[in-house]
This record gives C-alpha cells, sequence and structure tokens, in this order.
C-alpha cells in the first residue's frame, strides 16, 4: 500500500539558556524517511510554526544523512513545513513524531498538533515516535478525554542519557517521568542502545539508535492492519 505519514519536526532552536542551538536530530528523520521511501510510502512534514525546521546531528560520515541532504525535495520539504491549521488528518495514515531537544520546548503543549495525531490515531492510523520526539506525547488526549499513553508501554530518551549528556537541569522537563505520570509504563535498556517498543498502534524508540526501527515496525503495522 502507499500509505501517507506526516512527520512532525520542532521549531524550537535555543537550548534553554546554554547559548548553544537545537532543533530535530537528522538521523532522527534521514533514517525513517529511508524506511518509509523503501516502503512505497509519502512523507510530508508539519511543524508548530511551518517554515524551515532546525536542524542538528549532521553527521555526513552516516551515508543515509548524506543522501537525504543530497535530495533537493528532502531539503526543501524540511525548510518549508507545513503548519498545523494546513494539515487535513484524514489525508494520513499515521503521524511520526522526529526527535530532538527542541521538541522538548515546542511539542507537549501544541495542541493543534495533538488533535492532529490523536485523529489519526483514533481513525485507525499509527503513530510513531522517537528519544525525544515522545514530547508529542505529552498531554496528547484522545477524544474522550483520556491520555493517548495511559495503559501502554512507551520508551523514550531516559533519565540515565539525559544525564549521561549534561542536560537534565537544561530540558523543561524529565520525559520519561512525564509519560509515567500520564498511565505509560516505560520500558528501557542502556544508555544509547536499540530499543523499540509496540504498543497497540503506538511505537516509540529510545534514542536515535532506534529510529530505524521504529519506522520498520510502523511499515509492519501499516501493512497489516487497514486505515
Amino acid at each position: 500500500m502507499s500509505a501517507k505519514v506526516l512527520i512532525v519536526l520542532t521549531s524550537h532552536d535555543q537550548l534553554g539558556n546554554t547559548g548553544n542551538a537545537t532543533g530535530f536530530y537528522l538521523a532522527e528523520v534521514s533514517h525513517p524517511v529511508d524506511v518509509f521511501n523503501r516502503a512505497g510510502f509519502t512523507v510530508s512534514y508539519v511543524s508548530p510554526k511551518g517554515g524551515k525546521a532546525p536542524m542538528i546531528g549532521v553527521d555526513l560520515n552516516d551515508p543515509i544523512n548524506q543522501a537525504f541532504l543530497d535530495n533537493p525535495e528532502n531539503v526543501a520539504q524540511v525548510e518549508n513545513t507545513l503548519r498545523p491549521e494546513q494539515i487535513d488528518p484524514a489525508q494520513f495514515d499515521a503521524i511520526f513524531y522526529a526527535g530532538g531537544h527542541g521538541t522538548m520546548w515546542d511539542f507537549p503543549n501544541n495542541q493543534d498538533i495533538a488533535k492532529i495525531a490523536a485523529t489519526i490515531y483514533e481513525q485507525g492510523g499509527v503513530i510513531g515516535a522517537v528519544c525525544h520526539g515522545p514530547a508529542g506525547l505529552v498531554n496528547l488526549k484522545l477524544s474522550d478525554g483520556t491520555y493517548l499513553v495511559a495503559g501502554k508501554k512507551i520508551s523514550c530518551f531516559t533519565d540515565a542519557e539525559e544525564e549521561a549528556v549534561g542536560l537534565s537541569e537544561i530540558v523543561p522537563f524529565l520525559l520519561a517521568p512525564k509519560l509515567i505520570e500520564q498511565g505509560a509504563t516505560h520500558t528501557k535498556v542502556a544508555n544509547f542502545q536499540k530499543h523499540v517498543v509496540v504498543s497497540d498502534r503506538l511505537v516509540t524508540g529510545q534514542n536515535p539508535a532506534s529510529a530505524t526501527g521504529v519506522a520498520e515496525q510502523m511499515v509492519q503495522l501499516l501493512t497489516s492492519v487497514a486505515v
């Protein structure tokens, strides 16, 4: 099938008060897009503010990153993301929240994107998120008022990983405890190792190493269920 996937990128480019830049982490987009492309899926991009999404993690020794940036259409899409009000959820089979620390500031309280995700999910679609992308699941409620993550198993960037990169005191909150607070069961493995969890039609990954696996599981769900 030719599924349509909406990729959510952060618009936030400042890493707290550090003076350092942040944004979406390239490999958490390039690797999933590679998987989606090979599956014959089409992708579109949205961000809280629309327009150019700030990019970090540009490792050109990664051939998939290099191939992504060498494709003018890919670059044009991430530099011209759609605004939430331009999105018709009925046109999409899945939504994928890419990570990068910027997400911690502008994903959790963006009700417009949360409504898009809830609609896609409730029409039988799939939600995926990796690393800090699950910040988009924070405060995401379904039409009955319950949190999407309530009663589901999830993975995300762990407290130990946040400490390892020295940003525990910089991010506005720690991601795993917030999702647990909203009813999720958090699972994890050792720092920076691949870990992907599928719970109903929610697929989450712990860190950048998990990005490909999240996309692969999304493809498997999308090709095995009618959406």
